[in-house]
């Protein structure tokens, strides 16, 4: 006989967590489950990689509401300043956090024990968790979803949330289309040390084969994305240690100082996808498996937050009934607009900065100088990087 819930969770990664332990603060009286593919044993959580994420701080005071984030947490480290620069160009930006009096702009976390502390209050919360477990089959009617797992346990569901990741099995399951386009570049990601320490501040550098970033973390390291062409990040994967910082310092140069020492080095391929659909019936997509994004602007997990937060809230506060039509166009329409527009200013973003046209590369220039000359013209990019955005409007 099948178990009755309101709302079943297909995910229990960080879009997946965050969202049944936001639901069940908000709608305590709700029966919630969360199923998840990987086996978590002790501190070892499969879905979680040694990546860094950048929060915004519209991000962190949600999480913070929700009391999910510890600012002095070991794996947190705050983003105070950031600078944006073109190389082989003159013009570049800075933003600071003490321009907006605000705390900071954002922070940076670990993703593993970010993760890892998300799943632990996932087993202490009165939520139904299914581990290791994953959809076989899901049976539609008028008022419910019928999952069934494959351990053959069934769950009765008013809402079924997808947030199974990018390459989500559920929303591939349901047929719901998944847009994809490679940008032909891949991102070596690493941690590493400077000399002299980073004072939180973080870097975004556009170069000729795809942009870098820095990220502040704890103890005087630097989370690294450095995007570029697929083969030259084989390339680089392949160097020893010494060589690849000289590759990396020759790259970035010495703004963010000398770098001393680079961690385990891992990369992926780029790429740019999103649901044809973030509902069906008695079903929402959220998080990585609604919006596959570019990492130049540190909006991945951002965006799947205010996925979560506009859900979280639509339950509490919809006069439709939970999971029906009527909610799920209503949870639509109030995500499409922000979802659609970060996605199409992130890809232009990556194909402006791409571009080696000398008229393109001197607008870029122009547009940075000017940013930094004209305080007006920061706030923007400065709303974006802290997540100030208000749904179902445009930014």
């Amino acid at each position: 006989m099948a178990k009755q819930f309101d709302v079943v969770v297909i995910g229990g990664g960080l879009a997946g967590a965050s969202c049944a332990l936001s639901i069940a603060k908000t709608n305590p009286s709700l029966a919630i489950a969360v199923v998840e593919a990987n086996q978590v044993t002790g501190d070892y959580h499969p879905s979680f990689d040694d990546r860094s994420i950048a929060l915004a701080q519209q991000s962190v005071e949600y999480l913070q509401q929700l009391n999910l984030f510890e600012p002095r947490a070991p794996y947190t480290a705050a983003i105070k300043k950031v600078s944006v620069s073109d190389r082989g160009h003159f013009g570049k930006a800075h933003i600071s956090c003490d321009e907006f009096a605000k705390p900071s702009l954002g922070y940076v976390v670990e993703v593993n024990p970010f993760g890892r502390a998300l799943y632990q209050r996932l087993t202490q919360a009165s939520i139904a968790l299914y581990c290791p477990d994953s959809v076989s089959a899901i049976k539609q009617s008028l008022n419910s979803n019928e999952v069934t797992l494959q351990s053959g346990e069934q769950l009765n569901t008013k809402l079924l949330v997808i947030a199974d990741g990018a390459q989500s099995p559920t929303r591939n399951l349901l047929g719901l289309g998944f847009n994809t386009q490679p940008y032909e570049q891949g991102a070596i990601i690493a941690n590493v040390e400077v000399a002299g320490g980073h004072n939180n501040h973080a870097y975004e550098r556009f170069t000729e084969h795809g942009p870098m970033a820095l990220l502040p973390m704890s103890n005087s390291r630097y989370s690294l994305v450095w995007c570029m062409k697929q083969q030259q990040v084989e390339q680089h994967t392949a160097l020893n240690e010494n060589d690849f910082l000289n590759a990396l310092q020759s790259a970035f140069g010495y703004r963010a100082g000398q770098f001393t020492k680079v961690g385990t080095r891992t990369s992926y391929p780029l790429v740019y996808g999103q649901a044809e659909s973030l509902t069906a019936h008695r079903t929402v997509v959220i998080g990585n498996a609604a919006h596959a994004i570019h990492p130049i602007a540190g909006q991945g997990f951002n965006l799947g937050l205010r996925d979560v937060q506009v859900l979280s809230n639509l339950i509490a506060t919809s006069k439709n009934e939970l999971g029906s039509y009527a909610f799920t166009r209503e949870y639509s329409l109030k995500r499409s607009s922000d979802i659609n527009t970060v996605m199409s200013l992130t890809d232009a973003l990556v194909r402006l900065f791409s571009n080696s046209s000398r008229v393109l590369a001197l607008g870029r220039s122009i547009g940075l100088f000017s940013m930094d000359l004209f305080p007006a013209l920061k706030a923007p990019l400065a709303k974006q990087l802290m997540g100030q955005v208000k749904q179902g409007t445009r930014l």
